[in-house]
């Protein structure tokens, strides 16, 4: 492995370390919305980032904390690209994001975002007793990104992460 890969490997899970504040188990990476770490030719670490949707008020946060996380790694120069296209996508979520989810209480997404133009109901298992006897309560939940549900089972209220392109 020559320099500069280690060097961008390190540097990415530096900035992997920072992790979401709306959901607090999944780091920036499990979630998909960093997207790239690079040194700039003026030598200032370049962390591109991705919101989950345009509006989302946690980015600031993200920000923050991805230069704080630098500069305690002792990196000076940070600084933070927020790119809106491509648009972030479920997609981009680890298997690994999707299981810490489902541990935290939060219905992970399913299917794939870019599966195809039709739309079908789909269940939603319940991330505390796995029923499929779920219904959906309210659109939004506790962020935009994210559906209020019930299970029918063991009757309780639970966040669905909807799924996004």
């Amino acid at each position: 492995m020559n320099k500069l890969v280690s060097e961008t490997n390190e540097l990415f899970a530096i900035a992997a370390k920072v992790n979401d504040p709306e959901i607090p188990v999944l780091s920036i990476a499990d979630l998909g919305i960093l997207r790239d770490v690079t040194v700039t030719e003026d030598g200032a670490v370049q962390v591109v980032i991705t919101p989950t949707y345009s509006g989302c008020p946690a980015m600031d946060v993200i920000s923050e904390d991805l230069h704080s996380t630098f500069r305690d790694a002792g990196y000076q120069k940070v600084e933070i690209k927020l790119v809106l296209t491509p648009a972030w996508s479920t997609d981009w979520m680890s298997e690994e994001g999707a299981q810490k989810l489902e541990a935290y209480g939060i219905a992970a997404p399913t299917g794939r975002a870019h599966a195809g133009r039709i739309t079908l109901g789909m269940s939603v298992k319940c991330p505390r007793c796995h029923s499929l006897n779920t219904r959906e309560l309210a659109r939004f939940a506790s962020t935009s990104c994210k559906a209020l549900y019930t299970c029918k089972d063991c009757l309780e209220p639970f966040d669905y992460f909807k799924v996004l392109s």
